[in-house]
């Protein structure tokens, strides 16, 4: 009984859901863990993860903000979607060759595909703390 007097609390906030969709987005997985939904956080952080990891061991491709083709541009928009993976992989200069293999596009799909569920996974953790989802 008390912690659903304390979930709705939380809820209720109006920084709390900004919160959990701002840290679903950077890091996988965290705005559900920050609502203590241990197993689908830590599964949405494994998966995404696992995705991006396996695409860029694919050598796929991670693109630049400074295309001006329309699919690239979306592109990068489901690569921003991995949050600090991003992030990181640019800092590291990692998925920057030049594409000469087959697999490579399955890769680059694989981190695209992995940003769109990260940001799908971070606006559920916003529906949930605001309320409009149970769980």
């Amino acid at each position: 009984m008390a912690t659903n007097v304390s979930a709705q609390a939380r809820a209720q906030s109006t920084s709390f859901p900004t919160l959990v969709l701002i840290a679903g987005w950077l890091i996988p997985g965290a705005g559900h863990l920050l609502q203590r939904k241990w197993i689908r956080g830590g599964l949405l952080m494994v998966s995404i993860v696992a995705m991006f990891t396996i695409g860029l061991a694919l050598k796929g491709k991670i693109y630049s903000p400074n295309t001006g083709d329309l699919l690239d541009i979306l592109n990068f928009a489901g690569d921003l979607g991995n949050g600090l993976l991003y992030v990181l992989a640019r800092i590291f200069d990692l998925g920057q060759v030049t594409v000469q293999v087959a697999t490579a596009d399955y890769g680059t799909k694989f981190m695209v595909v992995a940003g769109l569920l990260n940001i799908i996974s971070a606006v559920d953790a916003h529906s949930l703390a605001t309320g409009r989802k149970r769980s």
